[in-house]
């Protein structure tokens, strides 16, 4: 099985009130077909984040992010302008 990645990069206004957002959405995200999950802080604005989630299958990934809660999350926390999302999955080559 390969597992599927997915990476979404933002800056918020606030990274602690963003965190406790994102805390609280924890729930969600396991409910939802996340199987890991990192945060991490640009070493240069620690206000510019990328979170990165672990999902079985692509479809899993997509469903999440197109989600009204996923949408929800991103505008209660915080998140400035637009964020990006990217899928990845391990080469075997």
């Amino acid at each position: 099985m390969n597992t599927i990645r997915m990476f979404i990069r933002h800056e918020v206004a606030d990274y602690a009130l963003w965190k406790k957002h994102y805390d609280d959405f924890s729930n969600y995200q396991k409910t939802h077909g996340v199987i890991n999950e990192f945060v991490y802080q640009s070493t240069d604005n620690p206000n510019s984040i990328t979170v990165i989630h672990d999902f079985n299958n692509i479809e899993e990934a997509k469903s999440f992010a197109i989600s009204e809660e996923f949408k929800s999350f991103i505008f209660r926390s915080g998140v400035k302008g637009v964020y990006q999302i990217s899928y990845t999955r391990e080469s075997h080559q």
